[in-house]
């Protein structure tokens, strides 16, 4: 842990980098990566051997110089919790969207988390302001009109400028441990309904999502009832799906939602077909009982067993003394296990939407 970590309130650490893996399901290994620049070796030339159109080869090659840029940026920061924030690039100062992202941005980094955005202006401006520039990182974007950096992110070597907006992304995703959407165009409703596919599929390790309006502003609201009466009223995500996220128009809402998120659970992982989460404290026996009660719809197999580290969790002696609950997931209840991690937290879902179909 750097010293610049070691300055920061508990609650703004995460995991250590070098051991957090991507996907969370990879298999543990103490190989140092050589394997797998063996296999990117063998891909560039099989990408000769196959007379790669130079077109794809030069999508391949930005964007493999592109990330490596973005993780090497990142890096000095990833022990640091951080939360992405969306928005409009058009939201004007006096607009209360605005206002709203920077007393988020303000609160976030006063608990020692740092904000991400996009770097132009807008929400993303707003939320640099709110954080200050030493909280803040930016990814911007190449584009032929409205995008330039903000002045709060602006000449900063944390900012990184990327061409491919899947390549931007994914450094949103991989980076952060919260997403907050603001209102905005279809650029913000593609970033937080991908953000939402990813956490219903699994492909994204679970993380509070949270849908922020100003007080009083129904955009939000209107979007949670669009998908309520044609998504589940019609069959296409099942009612648990929906604790997925979260739809306020508050501010101290939304920092609770992202703090409380980790009052209890750290993080998690598969060992082998078994998913490990990490928690910070024991779980009592009645909320383990309350759990196995609760919860056995999304078990494989087995039941849930709170344990020490798996012996394949050597390498991360940093979480050797948090205990663990173990258990075989189903990988297909996604809402149901965020239900889980909010039982842990002790904090619950007593209620599961009824909307009227």
């Amino acid at each position: 842990m750097t010293d610049e970590n070691e300055n920061l309130p508990a609650e703004a650490i995460g995991e250590d980098e070098l051991q957090r893996p991507q996907p969370i399901d990879d298999p543990i290994s103490d190989n140092q990566s050589q394997d797998l620049y063996q296999v990117m070796r063998h891909t560039i030339e099989r990408l000769e051997k196959d007379n790669t159109a130079r077109g794809d080869v030069k999508i391949l090659s930005r964007t493999i110089r592109e990330l490596r840029y973005a993780f090497k940026v990142f890096r000095p920061y990833r022990r640091r919790r951080k939360v992405t924030i969306f928005g409009s690039a058009r939201t004007a100062p006096d607009r209360p969207d605005y206002q709203s992202a920077v007393d988020l941005g303000r609160r976030m980094a006063a608990h020692g988390w740092m904000i991400i955005t996009g770097a132009g202006g807008g929400i993303m401006e707003a939320g640099h302001k709110g954080a200050g520039r030493d909280a803040s990182m930016g990814l911007n974007i190449m584009l032929p009109f409205e995008q330039g950096a903000n002045e709060y992110i602006e000449n900063d070597p944390k900012l990184v400028t990327l061409k491919y907006f899947f390549t931007r992304k994914l450094m949103f995703l991989k980076e952060c441990s919260g997403i907050v959407c603001l209102p905005g165009g279809f650029g913000t409703l593609d970033e937080g309904l991908e953000v939402l596919t990813l956490l219903q599929t699994g492909k994204q390790t679970m993380m509070p999502l949270i849908f922020l309006d100003h007080p009083g502003g129904s955009y939000w609201k209107d979007l949670g009832k669009f998908i309520d009466k044609q998504l589940m009223c019609n069959g296409m995500i099942s009612p648990e799906d929906v604790a997925l996220y979260k739809i306020t128009n508050s501010v101290d809402e939304a920092v609770e939602e992202l703090l409380t998120f980790y009052d209890v659970y750290h993080s998690q992982r598969y060992v082998g077909d078994q998913l490990v989460l990490r928690m910070k404290r024991k779980l009592s026996e009645e909320t383990m009982e309350l759990i196995r009660t609760e919860f056995a719809d999304i078990l494989k197999s087995g039941t849930f067993e709170q344990t020490g580290p798996l012996p394949e969790e050597a390498g991360e002696p940093e979480l050797a003394d948090f205990p663990r609950l173990v258990f075989h997931f189903n990988r297909r209840g996604l809402g149901r296990l965020r239900m889980l991690i909010n039982q842990i937290n002790g904090h619950p879902l007593t209620t599961t939407p009824d909307p009227e179909c």
